[in-house]
């Protein structure tokens, strides 16, 4: 339960205490600002408290947004302020302060706006939404109130919540196909009291038994699988679009969101080649590739955002390239063309299931390998030119970001600190060419050559040289895309390579449980809690000491005993990544982390 003290002169027939009651609060009446230092003292040290005053006018979304998003520890919206349980003594300060200020009586000043600017006086951060066309006033004279009050009057709130309850920047399919009535979805599931979390977790249900259909083999198993997708998708904008429109943020339900996103599209490219290999075609190299090339898209733009997102230049990029950019942004067809061209989830997840349901798994894998391996160059370049001409100077924050998403192990931190002045080649070419240098080797050598070793403990040392300084040079974000390849590459080459049944699924089992714990790394980042504890890091041996354990293994096993090796090393990293990952989703939750939603996944 929340508390809401109203302050103020009051006024017969006002709906306040009822709106606050209905999101929630216990209202109790102050008298005078030392009455309302009375009643917070009074309130529980773990409960969010509200101070309101009693003349508002506005709209009930409008208290919603200010007064009951979990994710920020105080608010505001003219005519009342709040604080979780966090900020609850920095209240109290302003509050009192105030108190003083005003004589401990109410004039005609708004105390809970006076309280706001004094907690930001104080360096706390005051969360104030934006509220459009929502009214939130606190009206000094009779006829102000009933222009207030026609205002709101004008405005259908519940019409202005089912709109923001949609992403502002979304792809055309999930803007155009999705969102027009699974907004109402959203809705139908608040009214029946169900949370965010529970239509994730439908939704990966229904993206599983998907997967199960298209594993089946057979035209009727493809139709369900392509129609069970879109709806696992329409499922998975529900779930946003819910947490929005009731305001049900959560660190947990942040996590769950992310990662089931991940493990329900790879889990279809999995039944997918399941499928195939019942009719008698063998795609899981292509199932494998399409995994690690959609990964590497990934971890090209959380780098990318990581290395820019505190840019100590105060001014935005003004390059040429970022100048056409805006420029197109100005052209409506133009923006939904570009949004469309990268091949965001809805679209991408639209063309698997239409292929799905009228071609074959392989036709489907390779149109999906096509258009991403197109939209990653696309957005690639454009960045890669950003980067260039961009004047900014990279923090230290960004440059840490950047070695954390590197994974590097204990092996390439000893060649590092042995060269900790510095290696002369930028670290992007180190990384690309020790990384190519293995995957070449593992590609045009036959299996079992020890050349592969070879090239491992080169590409061992150079993923050390490559982290030998702080990544603050323009182009140093493509560093952890560049291990994400060298590292994938190399297991999908070499379980290619041994030509033997099982050996590709057990590396598709290998890279999904590698890429979870690069995932769960990004996730930790965005969130502020900084990477995985480094023990884990060395427990499953780093990026660059898992692509050596593989080399060995390919090197010294016979190809069934390659293939249980596989199997064995995805199993283990899968449990220990998983085991410590849930633990600190769990426990973040119920410590009260942030909980960092996804505003829009770029690819």
């Amino acid at each position: 339960m929340s508390t809401a003290i109203l302050t103020g002169q009051p006024v017969p027939g006002s709906p306040l205490e009822g709106d606050l009651r209905s999101l929630g609060f216990d209202v109790r009446v102050a008298s005078a600002a030392a009455d309302a230092e009375t009643l917070l003292a009074a309130v529980p040290a773990d409960q969010r408290v509200a101070v309101v005053d009693a003349r508002f006018v506005g709209h009930v979304h409008a208290l919603r947004l200010g007064l009951t998003d979990p994710r920020f520890a105080a608010a505001a919206v003219p005519g009342a302020v709040t604080a979780k349980p966090e900020a609850r003594k920095e209240l109290t300060r302003a509050l009192r302060a105030t108190a003083d200020t005003a004589g401990g009586v109410v004039t005609l000043d708004v105390l809970p706006d006076d309280i706001a600017t004094a907690l930001e006086s104080t360096d706390t951060a005051v969360q104030r939404p934006e509220l459009g066309t929502l009214v939130a006033t606190v009206p000094s004279d009779p006829q102000s109130r009933n222009e207030a009050r026609q205002a709101v009057a004008a405005v259908d709130d519940e019409a202005v919540r089912l709109r923001t309850a949609v992403k502002s920047r979304d792809g055309f399919f999930t803007t155009y196909c999705i969102s027009p009535y699974s907004r109402y979805l959203a809705r139908w599931c608040a009214r029946r009291g169900l949370t965010p979390n529970q239509v994730t977790t439908a939704s990966l249900l229904t993206a599983l038994i998907a997967a199960g259909c298209a594993a089946t083999g057979t035209r009727g198993g493809f139709v369900a699988a392509g129609l069970l997708l879109l709806l696992s998708f329409v499922l998975d904008c529900t779930d946003g679009q819910l947490a929005r429109y009731s305001l049900q943020y959560s660190t947990l339900g942040a996590w769950l969101d992310a990662t089931f996103d991940r493990a329900k599209e790879y889990a279809y490219y999995a039944g997918l080649a399941l499928g195939a290999a019942r009719g008698g075609d063998d795609v899981w190299a292509l199932a494998l590739g399409a995994m690690v090339l959609q990964t590497c898209r990934h971890v090209v733009d959380f780098s990318f955002n990581e290395a820019n997102s505190d840019s100590t230049a105060a001014t935005a990029n003004t390059s040429p390239t970022a100048a056409l950019s805006d420029k197109l942004d100005s052209v409506g067809w133009t923006v939904w063309a570009r949004r469309m061209i990268v091949l965001p989830i809805g679209e991408r997840w639209a063309m698997i299931a239409v292929l799905t349901a009228v071609t074959t798994p392989r036709i489907t894998l390779v149109v999906l390998i096509i258009g991403c391996a197109l939209a990653a160059c696309y957005t690639t370049a454009g960045r890669v030119l950003r980067s260039l001409t961009r004047k900014a100077t990279r923090t230290d924050r960004a440059a840490l970001a950047l070695a954390e998403l590197a994974d590097n192990g204990p092996l390439a931190s000893a060649f590092a600190a042995l060269k900790r002045g510095g290696f002369p080649l930028p670290a992007p070419v180190v990384a690309f060419v020790g990384g190519a240098a293995v995957v070449a080797v593992a590609a045009f050598t036959s299996y079992g050559s020890p050349w592969v070793v070879v090239a491992a403990v080169v590409y061992v040392i150079t993923s050390g040289l490559a982290l030998s300084r702080p990544l603050k040079a323009p182009l140093d974000w493509l560093v952890p895309p560049f291990f994400r390849a060298a590292e994938y590459g190399t297991v999908l080459v070499l379980a290619a390579k041994a030509d033997v049944n099982g050996a590709l699924p057990a590396a598709f089992g290998l890279v999904a449980a590698v890429a979870y714990h690069h995932y769960d790394t990004v996730y930790r980042i965005k969130g502020g809690t900084g990477a995985p504890p480094r023990w884990l890091v060395r427990a499953i041996g780093g990026q660059e000491g898992r692509t050596l354990v593989v080399a060995l293994a390919a090197a010294l096993l016979s190809t069934t005993d390659f293939t249980v090796a596989l199997t064995a090393l995805a199993v283990a990293v899968a449990l220990v990544v998983l085991v410590e990952s849930i633990r600190f989703w769990v426990a973040a939750s119920q410590h009260g982390a942030p909980a960092v939603h996804d505003e829009g996944e770029p690819a």
